[in-house]
């Protein structure tokens, strides 16, 4: 199966070309929208979600993960293997946590054909490289390197930010539900923002925040938006208060 996660958007010119391009060249092979609407040009943000999702794709999969400001640019064009199954997508980052969360661990730049439109690596680099690993052949001119050196030192193990908003207003963010102290809280915009196990536990219109379905600690309000009650956005800084710690002060 091939899973694509980009922020190109459901509608428009561009998941409907790299479906084309996959369908042309690894036929029969499924092919599944996972996320459409990344954050745009922010690929640290997009870090922390590309492995809790692609964790339901089955083992051998490929992610085509694209979200991708420098295309055309200095940066490399890559594929990993990680965790039994295989990454293709631009070197700028938003691999580092698939990467920091494997031992199996093994990484390959990628040749940029002269025919590659620079603005749409999408389409002429990636897709077609996802097509041939999805049909057990690594790309051709694919040459190795070191995977430590697609890590990014700057990027916490748990981004404790708002990573996505969606549909509902809820905000997912970066921190893994399992890696939160017990009893903790979140400090978001000067509130204090208290854990519940779903929506319904708390009163309509009350915040709260929960483990999600794939396990990241997710903030919303009950029949509301937090994204609006909360002045949430994707990149909003939180801060994790364990039980007995002062508040933090704003700014």
């Amino acid at each position: 199966m091939i899973g694509l996660m980009t922020d190109f958007g459901s509608g428009g010119l561009y998941m409907g070309q790299m479906h084309v391009r996959l369908a042309v060249d690894a036929p029969g092979i499924p092919c599944v929208d996972l996320i459409t609407d990344l954050p745009p040009f922010q690929p640290l943000l997009a870090a922390a979600l590309i492995p809790a999702y692609a964790a339901s794709l089955p083992p051998e999969s490929v992610v085509i993960a694209v979200v991708d400001p420098g295309v055309g640019g200095a940066r490399d064009a890559i594929v990993l293997r990680a965790g039994g199954r295989w990454y293709v997508g631009p070197d700028n980052g938003i691999f580092a946590l698939v990467l920091r969360r494997s031992t199996e661990r093994a990484a390959w730049r990628l040749p940029v054909p002269e025919t590659a439109s620079p603005s749409f690596h999408g389409r002429d680099v990636f897709a077609p490289a996802a097509a041939a690993l999805a049909q057990g052949s690594l790309p051709g001119g694919a040459i190795p390197v070191d995977p430590a050196r697609l890590d990014r030192p700057d990027l916490p193990d748990d981004p404790p930010w708002v990573v996505y908003i969606d549909a509902y207003g809820n905000a997912i963010t970066g921190v893994r539900a399992d890696r939160l102290p017990a009893g903790a809280t979140l400090h978001v915009r000067g509130q204090v923002v208290t854990r519940a196990r779903t929506f319904g536990d708390v009163r309509r219109g009350e915040a709260l925040f929960y483990r999600n379905a794939n396990d990241m600690i997710e903030i919303a309000v009950n029949q509301g938006r937090a994204d609006q009650t909360l002045s949430l956005e994707p990149g909003t800084v939180l801060q994790v208060i364990s039980s007995g710690d002062p508040l933090p002060s704003d700014g």
